[in-house]
């Protein structure tokens, strides 16, 4: 393997740099758009009539949609190329918010939220791919964590400032509509609908790709291909050391934070006065994604500090997640908890680079879309198998408790990153 090139954005050709500024502004604007809708959609289908246990349906029909499409999905991006693909997941997008806006009934919902996830599982592992295999051609050797760090900063931000306008639309203009019979909330999706149409012309026009044949011979190929291009990735994922074991990191990262990312509100709300509590939520949420966008702007200067050497910065944050878990676990005031849960969010964000890049070093172009999605799944899988025993440690006696004892999945995840960082200072894959 070539050794690596630091990286250096003012070293970079003029190519390479507007390729990073295209797809940050790509990134922020896709993100914005699905920001939008974050604060409220909880809010929107109560609004809507649904109860908690209809809520949770639709979140589960979109859950089950992603993950059983994840793969296939990524495949075909492989195939007929990635641009088309990613507009595929545009028009998706656009058809979930359109049924949202249209009724409040609870099929036409849960085939809304059947759309969004099968417009996750398009976006799995498209542009990403793009993204990556454009830049190594413009910066041959170039360490490609840093750019993945620009990109992420700017995900992120998209998503903040989208969640803080999302909020805001409704006590500013929502009311409005209420004597058209129109929800207060929909204000949030439909300015999320014309933010995704400027997703889909900015793609349209920015994102340049080669492009396939796309003729209707070519797509039945591309569908055909499909399980043979996911078996190969999957045996490559079994018999590449590097990536199994990175793979299940990932996993049992999932399984010790997304109990956090999801219960924390729960937590919270008990802390604050009832008058501000879901504004103050609010406000936290966006605090978290800023959180994620500075600590993925930290990434590369924690790379440094361990030499770029991407297992081992992945095994220290881990370890420091763990710790900072804990903590989190035991707050029982409100200025502690947001200090501690700040904290949580930016380690958070310095944690997905250096684990793309491992990746990223380890697959061929051809099948970078799939492998990025089968991440994507075993990562899915992760979460909702932590999901499910966070909650039911949290039923039996505490969220403090299942946090806490989620942190040893974080353990569990740097030992696996220290056998890793071992393997690849040998040379081996």
């Amino acid at each position: 393997m070539a050794t690596e090139i630091e990286f250096s954005f003012k070293a970079l050709t003029d190519t390479a740099r507007r390729h990073i500024r295209v797809f940050q502004i790509h990134q922020f604007l896709d993100r914005f758009a699905m920001g939008l809708t974050v604060a409220v959609v909880a809010l929107a289908l109560a609004d809507r009539g649904m109860d908690l246990f209809q809520i949770s349906l639709l979140f589960g029909v979109y859950s089950l949609t992603a993950m059983a499409m994840e793969l296939p999905f990524g495949g075909l991006a492989d195939s007929i190329g990635r641009k088309p693909v990613f507009l595929a997941a545009v028009i998706a997008s656009l058809i979930s918010l359109a049924l949202f806006l249209s009724s409040s009934d609870f099929r036409v919902l849960a085939l809304s939220f059947a759309f969004i996830g099968f417009g996750r599982s398009l976006r799995s592992g498209t542009l990403d791919a793009w993204f990556v295999e454009t830049f190594k051609a413009a910066a041959p050797n170039v360490d490609v964590q840093p750019a993945l760090a620009k990109a992420q900063w700017a995900n992120a931000m998209g998503l903040a400032i989208g969640a803080i306008l999302g909020g805001l639309l409704p006590d500013a203009i929502g009311a409005t509509g209420l004597a058209y019979g129109i929800s207060v909330y929909d204000v949030s999706y439909a300015a999320s609908f014309a933010a995704m149409v400027g997703v889909l012309v900015y793609t349209m026009l920015a994102i340049a790709e080669k492009p396939r044949p796309l003729k209707l011979t070519t797509l039945r190929q591309g569908f055909a291909s499909v399980p043979s291009v996911i078996a190969e990735a999957g045996l490559l994922a079994l018999k590449h050391p590097t990536l199994s074991t990175l793979l299940a990191a990932l996993a049992l990262f999932l399984m010790a934070t997304n109990p956090v990312e999801v219960i924390w509100p729960t937590y919270a709300k008990p802390m604050l006065d009832d008058g501000y509590a879901n504004t103050a939520i609010g406000a936290l949420t966006a605090g978290y994604f800023f959180s994620i966008a500075f600590g993925a702007s930290l990434s590369p200067h924690i790379s440094r500090v361990f030499r770029r050497r991407h297992a081992v910065t992945l095994a220290a944050i881990f370890a420091g997640l763990g710790v900072v878990q804990v903590a989190l676990a035991m707050q029982g005031s409100l200025l502690g908890f947001i200090v501690v849960f700040l904290a949580y969010s930016i380690t958070l964000g310095a944690s997905e680079t250096p684990a793309s890049s491992i990746l990223h070093r380890c697959v061929e172009d051809r099948q970078r879309s799939t492998m990025l999605s089968l991440r994507s799944l075993i990562q899915q899988l992760g979460a909702a198998i932590g999901l499910v025993m966070a909650g039911a440690v949290a039923e039996i006696y505490s969220t403090s408790v299942a946090w806490s004892l989620g942190a040893v999945f974080l353990l569990m995840a740097m030992a696996l990153n220290l056998a890793l960082a071992k393997r690849l200072a040998a040379g081996a894959e």
